[in-house]
């Protein structure tokens, strides 16, 4: 897992290479030393990302929240479970595999 403290991974422009933009602003590619433009599209796109992990975290926060609420439910094991019963069986009743032909 990533350092929240790098930032997002980059593209560079020029060169190709991914890199982290270290939540500075503006971004400068550390293999050119040029400012990297941001499209608007992407922005969005990091936006969205952000949005989903939120909703995400809250999600699992009240999944937590219902497993703790359901554990006061007690369930109670009948002694009929607890038998131990004979699992033999009869040679007849099982079915007949197929084998292979080594035409």
């Amino acid at each position: 897992m990533t350092n929240p403290d790098w930032g997002v991974k980059r593209i560079c422009p020029e060169t190709g290479n991914k890199f982290y933009d270290l939540n500075k602003n503006p971004i400068i590619s550390p293999y050119t030393g040029k400012t990297v433009v941001i499209e608007a599209q992407e922005r969005r796109a990091d936006e969205a990302n952000a949005a989903m992990k939120a909703k995400a975290k809250k999600a699992n926060e009240s999944d937590d929240e219902e497993l703790l609420v359901d554990d006061d439910d007690s369930a109670e094991v009948s002694d009929e479970l607890l038998e131990d019963d004979d699992d033999t069986v009869a040679l007849d009743d099982l079915t007949d595999v197929a084998e292979k032909d080594d035409d």
